[in-house]
């Protein structure tokens, strides 16, 4: 009799087996069911050719094919599933992600082995995971085995410390440790930018997470100013792409707008780039809207930069939207300057939306 498996998801004594790729078990039928919405869907017959036995004899040549086509699929998976999962905790469904996670943890231990350092990344998605679903407990062990990996791993990469002490940050933040927070999220800014340059956007996120630890806080003076910092560094790194996208238009007129901003020396906007603005740039409108700091310029500056990252994205409409609040908002304040900016902006989408009627 066949000796069963362990549960996908939970590691307990698997009754119910995948009746597609017949490889994975489970425990129960909700661990089944959540881990086909997770990832299970996308990866079923992927699973297959990495179990299948190979027929003896086999010359050298036929081994070392084999071991190259079995590491070609064990990184697609792996992929697959670490893009699935950091997509569902983008989505704020940190539930839902949990079966992605696992098994880009999984297939990172059988690519690169137990100890390598290029499990952190698998480490640090189960661990903010984990405090999404509000186990801290979980979260703090996934916290510790990656910080192991990058303080016993020689020449660490500085963007993976900067990465690790991110996750630290907000962990430490999610458990009420201001100050230990603080540290992280300080440590992560001052990594990024000796990585990338004082102005580098990529620092905005350590930024939004300190000024967050300052508002609960009640230090409203300090959180204030670090929103701002958050909105000038997306204010002035779309402007450098937006004004990239403008000198590549003509050369490369098939290319996408995010394409062209992508081709501009120092001023690269990914597709990540772009959601982590999308995330963080209504964040911080909304407090500058709602909060009891009111900074009305500080609000044009941020519904400025919105509406170009907007454009860039090629969402035309709701670039337009946003871009009218802020002509709106800088017209009641006088600020011509800015005003003229925007307009020009709103001139640009106006024209693209032109084209596309």
């Amino acid at each position: 009799m066949e000796e069963p498996g362990r549960c996908e998801l939970c590691g307990a004594r698997g009754r119910l087996r995948c009746g597609r790729c017949r490889l994975t078990y489970y425990c129960h039928e909700d661990h089944q069911k959540a881990d086909w919405v997770g990832i299970h869907e996308l990866i079923c017959q992927l699973l297959v050719p990495t179990t299948m036995s190979l027929p003896a004899p086999l010359s050298e040549k036929e081994r070392k094919h084999h071991t190259e086509q079995l590491l070609k699929r064990q990184k697609l998976i792996l992929g697959l599933a670490h893009s699935r999962a950091q997509q569902l905790v983008l989505e704020g469904k940190p539930k839902e992600a949990l079966p992605a996670a696992l098994c880009a943890l999984r297939f990172s231990t059988q690519v690169h082995g137990s100890d390598a350092v290029q499990l952190v990344p698998a480490y640090l998605t189960l661990a903010e995971v984990s405090r999404g679903n509000g186990d801290l407990q979980q979260a703090f062990r996934y916290l510790c085995q990656s910080q192991w990996i990058v303080l016993s791993t020689p020449g660490c990469s500085v963007a993976l410390q900067a990465l690790l002490h991110h996750h630290l940050g907000l962990f430490c933040a999610a458990k009420g440790s201001f100050v230990q927070a603080l540290h992280h999220l300080s440590h992560e800014i001052y990594l990024t930018s000796s990585m990338l340059g004082p102005r580098c956007v990529e620092a905005s996120g350590g930024y939004f997470h300190m000024a967050n630890v300052y508002f609960q806080q009640n230090k409203l003076e300090v959180a204030d100013s670090l929103y701002a910092k958050v909105s000038s560094l997306w204010h002035g790194f779309l402007l450098r792409s937006l004004h990239a996208q403008l000198r590549n238009a003509r050369a490369q007129p098939e290319m996408s707008l995010l394409s062209e901003a992508e081709g501009a020396e120092g001023a690269s906007v990914t597709a990540a780039l772009a959601a982590e603005g999308l995330r963080l740039l209504p964040a911080v409108l909304g407090i500058r809207e709602q909060g009891p700091v009111q900074r009305p310029g500080e609000a044009a500056r941020t519904l400025h930069a919105l509406a170009m990252l907007h454009y860039l994205a090629e969402d035309f409409p709701k670039a337009q939207e946003v871009g009218m609040k802020a002509l709106d908002l800088v017209e009641q304040l006088h600020l011509h300057q800015s005003g003229e900016a925007i307009q020009h902006l709103l001139e640009l989408i106006s024209s693209k939306l032109s084209c596309t009627k």
